[in-house]
């Protein structure tokens, strides 16, 4: 499923583009700047010396002690200046890395099979790219120069500390040492499994809380309450019980890492002492201790932002992972020998298919041929591999075994664009964009004139929707109200597919939720779509197939029969008793008390 790729933040890296140069920069001026910030520390300390030399008796110089004074006030604004800079390049880079991101992974999901996004649903792909993207863009803006300044001011830091004394810089530079040891523990390849482990809890919890807010209004009407959702019940106790087991795995190093680098004075007092104790310049010692009085703290601040920053770094790696799942998905191959189509027959043979995961095939050696220009319906129970078999056709998913043609072309032979041009789809449940309906329409056929488009409106029965609306076609669906029934909405897609005026249509139960009323105008919209196409049609409305030039019956994923509605029927199998179910069905109503008594006393 996945192929080969840089982990980690080289390959997020790879995405910056031409701006990597750019990034290096604000990298650069990032490190640069923290220098000067670090200067006003150095000011502070020379002006105490000269604050220190008053108490040996020397007269204060108090030009000497503005001086440093403007001193740190220069560095701290150049330091700043250059930082401001800094971040100015790094949020270029972020936002060009975040549009390469989101590009990419656009780019590949045209390239996938419809079949993915099944699997795949839109609100869980727009999560990944946009949640993750804007995590990696944060990182690039802001935490990737400022890991890069904290470095550069903590080697800084600990390389003046041990040049002003070694005696008590290198016993500080020891415990520095260990706990940035501890720091890299914090967070190495265990944690990294924490995090995608804690990562993917918090996903699934997140999808689950909106499928239960979507379901609402089932569970007030049944009077049920949160725990009757198992799934989002158990994915809120996943991710608590992930997030304890996260936060226990570091509670020891963190306690280690926290108690050492608060312990600093622990060495340095100890450690001045002893120097006090052995050292014959006393006034200059003071003035030497008084400089890692003012560093240390930094030290242990710089120490505890480098670990915040790594963790920063651990995130933006598994953000690039799971974008890297969109990336990575295996896409649509390319026609292995580029034919063109010029027929619209359409044959299976011997097709067999799995979903992945699955434990049995969805269908198993299935072999029938259509006829360019007539109609065929496939019926079978729920389960039997009905919508299956009408998804292989536009190559929603590839088969496993055998061969599907369309004119005699291997579907697999063409090209995208040629299948897609001879194929239209009306689903049960069509999807609008949030645009025109002119602009939904227009969707089957890119290009087509205004007036194109309301013919194809009108065909599809939809002229009783564009009069109820001031705009007419030019109303945008959903905003202000603006919503359509399903059944209205199923007219519109039929529009789409009319005006698309493709040579085969496939219909997936496309009236299973109309009212009676929508029923109606569909089944005209559909006499209009189906002229002169190739039609496979999936129903479970038998009334509505009975005129199909031949009804395939399918019973777990295997043709069990085939033939016109009169041929089936008369032989007695399993669509005749499916038939007689139906008719059953249709023929039930409930009696009126008073009539069923006033048949009691007349008999």
């Amino acid at each position: 499923m996945k192929k080969d790729k840089n982990n980690g933040l080289k390959r997020l890296l790879s995405f910056t583009g031409n701006s990597r140069g750019l990034l290096t920069v604000a990298q650069v001026l990032s490190g640069i700047s923290a220098v000067f910030i670090m200067a006003p520390f150095l000011c502070v300390f020379f002006a105490a010396k000269e604050l220190v030399v008053v108490f040996a008796g020397e007269t204060l110089n108090s030009a000497a002690l503005v001086g440093w004074g403007i001193k740190a006030v220069v560095a701290e604004f150049i330091g700043l200046l250059l930082y401001f800079i800094a971040l100015l390049c790094s949020h270029v880079v972020a936002f060009r890395t975040e549009k390469n991101l989101k590009m990419a992974a656009l780019r590949h999901l045209s390239k996938m099979p419809l079949g993915y996004f099944e699997a795949n649903p839109s609100g869980m792909l727009r999560k990944i790219i946009d949640d993750n993207s804007f995590q990696t863009e944060t990182f690039i803006a802001h935490q990737l120069p400022d890991l890069v300044g904290a470095y550069v001011t903590m080697i800084v830091s600990l390389v003046v500390m041990v040049a002003f004394d070694f005696r008590i810089g290198i016993p500080l530079f020891v415990l520095f040492a260990i706990s940035f040891v501890l720091q890299g523990a914090l967070m190495g390849k265990e944690s990294m499994e924490f995090m995608k482990t804690y990562q993917d809890a918090m996903e699934t919890m997140n999808h689950e809380a909106v499928e239960y807010v979507r379901g609402i209004s089932v569970v007030k009407v049944f009077g049920q309450t949160v725990e009757s959702f198992t799934k989002f019940t158990k994915a809120i106790n996943d991710y608590k019980e992930n997030a304890l087991a996260y936060t226990l795995s570091c509670r020891k190093g963190m306690v280690a890492f926290s108690s050492l680098i608060n312990s600093s004075f622990l060495v340095l007092i100890p450690a001045g002492v002893l120097v006090a104790l052995n050292t014959n310049d006393l006034l200059g010692f003071t003035q030497k201790f008084l400089f890692y009085l003012i560093f240390t703290p930094a030290c242990s601040v710089m120490l505890n932002k480098i670990m915040y920053m790594t963790s920063y770094k651990m995130q933006a790696e598994e953000a690039m992972r799971r974008i890297d799942t969109i990336l990575t998905a295996t896409p649509m191959e390319d026609a292995r020998d580029l034919q063109k189509s010029e027929g619209f027959d359409i044959e299976f043979k011997n097709v067999t298919f799995a979903y992945e995961g699955a434990n049995k095939n969805a269908v198993e050696n299935l072999s029938f041929k259509v006829n360019a220009g007539e109609s065929t319906a496939i019926v079978g129970h729920s389960g039997s591999g009905k919508t299956t078999t009408a998804s292989l056709i536009p190559r929603f998913y590839d088969v496993n075994d055998g061969a599907i043609l369309i004119g005699g072309v291997d579907i697999r032979n063409m090209s995208q664009k040629d299948l897609m041009e001879k194929v239209s789809f009306v689903f049960q449940n069509p999807k609008l964009f949030k645009e025109s309906l002119l602009a939904n329409i227009c969707a089957g056929r890119p290009g087509a004139t205004r007036e194109e488009a309301l013919e194809a409106a009108h065909l599809a029965q939809c002229d009783d929707i564009l009069a109820k609306f001031p705009q007419g076609i030019d109303t945008v669906v959903g905003t202000q109200g603006v919503y359509l029934s399903g059944g209205e909405t199923q007219r519109i897609a039929i529009a789409r597919a009319i005006l698309k005026n493709a040579p085969i249509v496939i219909l997936d139960e496309a009236t299973a939720y109309a009212d009676p009323e929508n029923e109606s105008q569909i089944q005209a919209a559909f006499k209009e779509l189906v002229k002169n196409k190739t039609v496979i049609m999936i129903a479970h409305r038998l009334s509505t197939i009975v005129d199909a030039d031949q009804i395939l019956v399918m019973n777990e994923g295997q043709l069990v029969e085939q033939g016109t509605h009169q041929n089936l029927v008369a032989a007695d199998g399993e669509y005749a008793k499916m038939w007689s179910n139906y008719q059953k069905t249709t023929n039930w109503h409930i009696k009126n008390t008073s009539d069923a008594e006033s048949e009691g006393q007349a008999c």
